[in-house]
């Protein structure tokens, strides 16, 4: 039986090794920390492709919207696979916004690993293999790219997907709290707050989670506790 990729993934690739066939632009493999959501602190290989629609304005990874090597989807299982992580994340940029995301994340999961994806939320997520977590960023007024979010993606949240608001400030924190409470999203899902690294001091936005007593997960960037902003890790 064919891997469960789309149909024209499979059609156009059948012919030989699809996992030849098809590739992905890839900024960069590397092994660390998971830094953010509920996987936090586990071991991880971190597969980031190179390419991003968005232009968020407290993005932390620009260096990743050109560059990188194009790698065949065999390829980046092998170099996966010798960091010997069980967890795997694929990250970007925005890894949707190359097609041949697709069948990378069920090639992954069909060896093993466990499979998340992190996507700004302005591209379709229904083609995700379902047993990939997603984490979908909502994008906040002061990320200047909230008319792209996508509202129809939130109809597809798993229970073992995440939603995540990176917040600039108390109107970013506002806005997200009614977006939280209208659309029942810790219902569907954990959902992470996160404040912008260097622009809202952590402490502030805890003590609005708690006074507001909201339903969700106050979270750090780990990896930039541990290791600053350094590209990589």
């Amino acid at each position: 039986m064919p891997p469960r990729w789309p149909r024209n993934v499979w059609r156009r690739s059948k012919r030989s090794n699809p996992e030849t066939d098809l590739s992905l632009k890839v900024h960069e493999i590397f092994y660390s920390l998971q830094g953010e959501t509920s996987r936090s602190g586990l071991p991880t290989a971190f597969v980031r492709l190179t390419g991003c629609p968005l232009r968020c304005s407290y993005c932390d990874t620009a260096y990743a919207f050109q560059g990188g090597n194009t790698l065949s989807l065999d390829e980046i299982l092998r170099r996966v696979a010798a960091t010997g992580a069980h967890y795997v994340t694929v990250t970007g940029g925005e890894p949707l916004a190359q097609k041949d995301c697709l069948p990378l994340l069920t090639l992954l999961c069909d060896a093993g690993h466990d499979v998340s994806l992190e996507t700004g939320g302005s591209l379709d997520i229904t083609g995700v293999d379902p047993r990939v977590s997603v984490i979908l960023d909502i994008k906040t007024p002061d990320s200047g790219e909230m008319s792209k979010n996508l509202w129809r993606n939130l109809e597809y949240l798993k229970p073992t997907d995440e939603v995540k608001f990176v917040l600039c400030g108390r109107e970013d924190y506002e806005w997200a709290r009614r977006i939280l409470t209208e659309y029942h999203l810790d219902e569907q899902c954990p959902v992470l707050f996160s404040p912008v690294y260097g622009r809202l001091d952590p402490r502030v936005l805890a003590e609005w989670i708690l006074a507001d007593r909201l339903p969700v997960r106050f979270q750090l960037q780990l990896h930039k506790i541990l290791w600053g902003e350094v590209p990589g890790r």
